[in-house]
């Protein structure tokens, strides 16, 4: 299954919960424009939205250009919202885990299954300052005992 997008800072910003996946609705020609690799994750968030009785996901501020070949549209919006599919039990538990104190859900990664676009997203709670200096600490010394393992052999 391979990667066509990723948001790197998620897992820097937040502690990873609980992780999802759900299916994306798309026009045929972002489907193209994320196969190309032009979709981007930064900034993005998954919003949850209550109408009629009904609970739908929406992906908010994935940046998906017009297709290059697509033609002229001079009414595509790149970074509309776009709905997420996940079944009912699914959406009711995201509710539950929402109504908890500072929780978020952050998309991580959208990828091909089989011949469908996916998206993985995770339940996250925000990292403080000194949280992510305490990450980059602990990356800076994997890099140092990585380096010194190479100059010893």
């Amino acid at each position: 299954m391979p990667t066509l997008a990723v948001n790197r800072k998620a897992s820097f910003d937040y502690e990873l919960l609980e992780k999802y996946e759900a299916g994306l609705v798309l026009f045929g020609h972002e489907v193209k424009s994320v196969r190309a690799g032009q979709a981007g994750l930064k900034g993005s968030y998954i919003s949850l939205r209550t109408a009629d009785g009904k609970t739908e996901l929406f992906l908010i501020g994935c940046q998906i250009p017009l297709y290059k070949y697509a033609g002229v549209m001079p009414d595509y919006d790149k970074a509309r919202e776009r709905k997420l599919m996940l079944n009912h039990k699914e959406i009711n538990r995201l509710l539950g885990k929402k109504k908890e104190e500072g929780l978020t859900l952050v998309p991580l990664k959208i990828y091909t299954k089989h011949s469908f676009l996916k998206l993985e997203f995770a339940v996250g709670k925000g990292k403080k300052k000194y949280d992510k200096r305490e990450s980059i600490k602990k990356r800076e010394v994997e890099r140092n005992l990585r380096s010194l393992t190479k100059r010893g052999r």
